[in-house]
């Protein structure tokens, strides 16, 4: 199991969270089983950015964003050079600290 730390976030995760996570689980996913309330509105199918997340500890054992995350990445609010989309990465035997951004362009929830 890799210990995954989500630092402290106003509205989807007040508290912060440390998980232990099985390797191979999309982050994304796993964060969603967690009950972490991150934004996911393409259903984790690299269509858009809301589950953009900052990896602040383990980036670069990480393996590269392809081209269509980074495309995605690109719309992403507060975009830093350690983001990912969480619905592209997989965990691995590394323990990763992240944090989840202040705001998502998440349009669908903007017009609830």
């Amino acid at each position: 199991m890799t210990k995954i730390t989500v630092l402290p976030h106003p509205d989807s995760c007040p508290e912060g969270l440390n998980l232990e996570i099985k390797p191979g689980k999309v982050l994304c996913d796993a964060l969603l089983a967690a009950g972490v309330d991150i934004e996911h509105a393409c259903d984790g199918v690299c269509a858009c950015s809301t589950c953009h997340i900052i990896i602040r500890e383990g980036y670069a054992t990480l393996p590269h964003a392809g081209d269509e995350e980074e495309d995605q990445l690109d719309e992403a609010w507060g975009l830093t050079p350690n983001s990912r989309l969480a619905c592209q990465v997989k965990v691995g035997q590394t323990p990763l600290v992240i944090e989840l951004p202040r705001y998502s362009l998440n349009h669908a929830r903007e017009h609830e």
